[in-house]
């Protein structure tokens, strides 16, 4: 802007670049490094424009003096950064500055030549000897058009233009790597609004790259010249202009390719996002079927009791069909989801699999109900028909009871009322004949069905009283029979009650029934006290053993005294554990249930009790009932100590239960903490502190076993039980180890599937992990991804799990972690590299011949080699069994074992003895 020089386009001898140092009367007080800065700016210019990087210099100081010219020369000769054809100069025009410039170029000529190729001039029209003048701008002679302000605003925007398009481009590198990296929520709110904020962000850059497209064509039209018959011409001999035009262009093409770009990646990214979204509503479309049918399952499985009169099965045949009724419209739901799977899968839907598994679970439950509302519409049918029988065969009674009554003797005098009769009998008889022939197991054969005790208790009284009847129309007919016979013989008839057989034999039923329960009672009491007699017996033998002369103490030796410190302190403090574990449910659990306390208790705390308290009434009996005596058999012999933890090491498992119990329980704690029943426990109990605290006592004592037991085992070297203590010390740490990973285990969301069939947990941690991929297209993700993923892994038996831990905001969020789900390896597919290059504290961890490899770095190198041996002992494991599995085989194929013999063959592992290769 200070006009020092110009390229104003022309060109010179040997198709040379012409810069122009104009008139310029500061040049002189021009710092040596701003004509640097212009000099290389200007040249710059000329090589993006053409290949060619030779120099003309045009110096005009017609209007100078000698000084100036040979400052500019100075100047020219020290900032000039490329290669300089030719310096042409207008030397001064006055006639002394003219004869000062002969005369000193003259006396300074060879210096001159040796730095700068400089020829000096008189006159413009010897100027037009070493340049034509088209290549000139008018105040040199020539004839070409130069404007330098304009120049300068078309080089403001060019490069604004493409540091606009260099801005633009990291933007949409960054939108990119921004929506590969990002996690997606879990829940359709969320995700229905992140796309529509990414949408709305999408819109912003596209109208942007829009106003930068916009921007570059207004610039590359002004950048064209008129099309006139020196257009040509003008265009051919302009470089400068026809550059810039090409870059502008180049700019422009750039700037479309990448809106190309991006419009593919934002077209995939949506298809893939509604794809998840898509998901995200067909998955809770499937769970919420799920649990309609499976609640609608429950209620049919709650007619399966077949016990009850015949209103109560009309009842439930009733009720049967409003389920059913429901059922049709849930089906119906079912169908058009299974509808909309196949239709997702059929749209190319990335996750076909899951929605395949999904529509074939919904039509497996679907199946299900259907079979069983039709199962249990059969099966209520025929108890129905089987009331029906017993109602019909209880009229029949009735019928014969009446049939009885009437049939006195003192009414038949005559041979016809006796035949009579007997004819009546034989009618009832034949009537009744079905009734009286089924028992109650043909019965249960032919409606196939199993009857209710109270159902077959039914039957069998109404048989029995049917029998009766007919036994006693028998007896009636024999008697009939004689009076026939013998006319003048009078018969007495002696009816009795048909009930009273049926009554007494129902209360005999009833009786016996309470009869066996009190002898169960009985029985059951009789070996619970035998249970404890033996227990105190054992007891007391285990106290008179530790009376020995064996177990005394020798009261001199320093450690010995350290011991039974060390004891005594574990007994007094197991004896208050427990006490304050009475107190607690006394107290607190049991006043729940007190309902003169119902008033102080908020409504939705009274069936919160189990969560609030886990189970430590179960903790309290064990250590009440078994361990504190135990431990108290050991005052006397402290090598028993070890033993006593050892044979009851599967019940400190409870424990776990206890703690993973903790969080919901510290929930029910916070929320109602301060009502007033809690308060009026702690008043009664006389408490300092509040139930939070007892609540926390279980999980500090299960920590504080180790402990006290390493004390023990520090005063217990080389004695006896030593060996043992140091196991229940080992054996205690293996159980808070086992608490910590359950309590972990237990936070993991997201995982499809039974954990507990993954095998025993042997560590977890966290770690940094990259992931990367031998074949296959890599995601956008994994290639823009330039910091690790921040992963939890957990070691099972049979598999590794990878998760993410949530960051909560919540006070107990460090203390109760939460994690996700995210990949899951099978370790019968798992290899491992135990060094990496970069780092001493990474390994690999690859999959399926290194398809996918999981680079994992450790916080430490210990941490490192304690999981390379956890691995590596898995997997030498698996190897084993494959190699054993192998070697049976063999033998079998040796022996020409059949595989009905195969049921009968044992293998026998190889002795000690026997060396068996690596190869084999």
């Amino acid at each position: 802007m200070q006009d020092i020089a110009f390229l104003s386009g022309g060109r010179g001898i040997d198709n040379a670049w012409v810069i122009t140092f104009p008139e310029n009367c500061n040049f002189k007080c021009i710092p040596e490094e701003v004509i640097t800065k212009v000099l290389t700016y200007l040249t710059s210019i000329a090589r993006k424009n053409g290949s060619d990087s030779r120099f003309t210099i045009i110096v005009d100081r017609r209007l100078d003096t000698w000084a100036s010219v040979k400052i500019s020369l100075q100047k020219i000769s020290a900032s000039f950064p490329g290669n300089l054809h030719l310096v042409l100069v207008l030397r001064p025009t006055s006639f002394l500055q003219r004869t000062f410039t002969d005369i000193g170029f003259r006396f300074s000529q060879e210096d001159f030549m040796l730095k700068l190729p400089v020829v000096m001039l008189s006159s413009v029209s010897e100027l037009l000897r070493y340049i034509d003048d088209k290549q000139l701008t008018p105040e040199l002679g020539g004839t070409l058009q130069y404007c330098h302000s304009e120049w300068i605003i078309f080089r403001n925007a060019i490069e604004n233009f493409a540091v606009r398009v260099k801005e633009m481009a990291q933007v949409l590198q960054s939108f990119g790597t921004e929506l590969a990296e990002s996690e997606l929520p879990a829940d359709i709110p969320s995700i229905e609004e992140i796309l529509a904020v990414r949408l709305e962000r999408y819109q912003q850059l596209k109208n942007e790259i829009r106003t930068v497209t916009k921007e570059g064509q207004v610039l590359l039209t002004n950048l064209k010249l008129p099309a006139t018959e020196e257009g040509a011409v003008s265009l051919e001999h302009r470089h400068p202009i026809c550059g810039d035009w090409k870059t502008v262009n180049k700019l422009l093409t750039q700037v479309h390719d990448m809106e190309t770009a991006f419009d593919g990646f934002w077209e995939k990214h949506q298809l893939k996002m509604e794809q998840y979204l898509q998901l995200w509503r067909f998955e809770q479309d499937f769970q919420k079927l799920v649990a309609e049918i499976e609640h609608l399952l429950k209620q049919v499985s709650e007619l399966d009791d077949i016990a009850g009169n015949i209103t109560q099965v009309k009842h439930k045949i009733k009720k049967l069909e409003s389920l059913d009724e429901t059922s049709v419209a849930l089906l119906t739901r079912t169908r058009c989801a299974i509808l909309h799977g196949h239709q997702l899968a059929a749209n190319h839907h990335y996750a076909l699999d899951l929605i395949c598994q999904r529509c074939n679970e919904l039509r497996y439950l679907s199946d299900v109900l259907v079979n069983e509302i039709k199962t249990r519409r059969i099966q209520l049918n025929r108890i129905l028909k089987m009331h029906k029988l017993l109602q019909q065969a209880r009229q029949c009674c009735d019928e014969g009871e009446c049939l009885l009554a009437n049939q006195e003797s003192e009414r038949f005098q005559t041979k016809e009322d006796a035949q009579k009769a007997l004819e009546d009998i034989k009618n009832f008889i034949e009537s009744s004949l079905p009734f009286i022939s089924y028992d109650a197991e043909s019965l249960e054969f032919e409606f196939d069905m199993f009857y209710s005790p109270e159902l077959k208790i039914q039957m069998q009284t109404v048989q029995l009283k049917l029998e009766n009847i007919r036994s006693m129309f028998e007896n009636h007919q024999m008697g009939f029979k004689k009076q026939t016979q013998k006319h003048r013989r009078e018969i007495q008839f002696v009816v009795s009650d048909p009930e009273n057989p049926t009554r007494s034999n129902h209360v005999g039923i009833g009786y016996s029934f309470f009869q066996a329960c009190k002898l169960f009672l009985r029985e059951k009491k009789t070996w619970r006290q035998n249970q404890s007699t033996a227990n105190d017996d054992a007891a007391l033998g285990c106290q008179r053993r530790s009376c020995g002369p064996s177990a005394s103490l020798d009261s001199d030796s320093g450690l010995d005294i350290l011991k039974n410190h060390v004891l005594n302190e574990l007994i007094q403090t197991e004896k208050v554990y427990v006490r304050e574990l009475f107190t607690v449910l006394l107290g607190y659990r049991a006043e729940m249930d007190n309902p003169d306390m119902f008033a102080l208790m908020p409504p939705l705390l009274r069936n919160k009790k189990d969560i609030l308290f886990g189970n430590m009434a179960e903790i309290y009996e064990f250590h009440n009932n078994i361990f504190m005596s135990s431990l108290e058999n050991c005052s006397d012999a402290p090598e028993r100590v070890g033993p006593c933890f050892l044979e009851r090491k599967d019940d400190f498992q409870m424990y776990a239960k206890y703690c993973q119990n903790k969080p919901r329980s510290e929930v029910i704690w916070k929320k109602y903490s301060e009502c007033a029943f809690f308060q009026e426990c702690q008043r009664k109990l006389k408490h300092r502190l509040g139930l939070d605290s007892y609540l926390l006592k279980p999980v500090q004592r299960i920590t504080k076993y180790q402990l006290l037991l390493k004390e023990l085992l520090k005063c217990s070297q080389d004695s006896e039980g030593s060996a043992q203590l140091k196991e229940a010390v080992d054996t205690m740490l293996d159980l808070l180890k086992s608490v910590n990973d359950s309590m972990h285990q237990i936070a993991i969301n997201g995982y499809i599937g039974n954990l507990n069939e993954l095998g025993k947990m042997i560590i977890q941690g966290g770690f940094s992990v990259w992931i990367g991929h031998r074949k296959g297209t890599t995601k956008m993700k994994d290639f823009a991804r330039f910091k690790p993923m921040q992963r939890h892994l957990f070691l099972y038996e049979k598999a590794i799990i990878f998760c993410k831990r949530r960051v909560e905001s919540r006070e107990d969020a460090d203390r109760y972690p939460s994690y996700s789900f995210k990949h899951f390896l099978n370790m019968d597919e798992v290899g491992i590299t135990e060094y990496v290059k970069s780092d001493n504290r990474k390994f690999e961890i690859w999959h399926d011949g290194r398809d996918e490899v999981y680079i994992v770095q450790a916080k430490s190198v210990d941490v490192k080699m304690l999981w390379l041996k956890e691995i590596r002992s898995l997997l030498l494991k698996q190897q084993e069994l494959i190699t054993v599995e192998k070697r049976k085989q063999h033998v079998m194929e040796l022996c020409n074992i059949t595989p009905q013999q195969n049921d009968e063959f044992v293998w026998t592992e190889p002795s000690p003895s026997v060396e068996i290769s690596k190869e084999c």
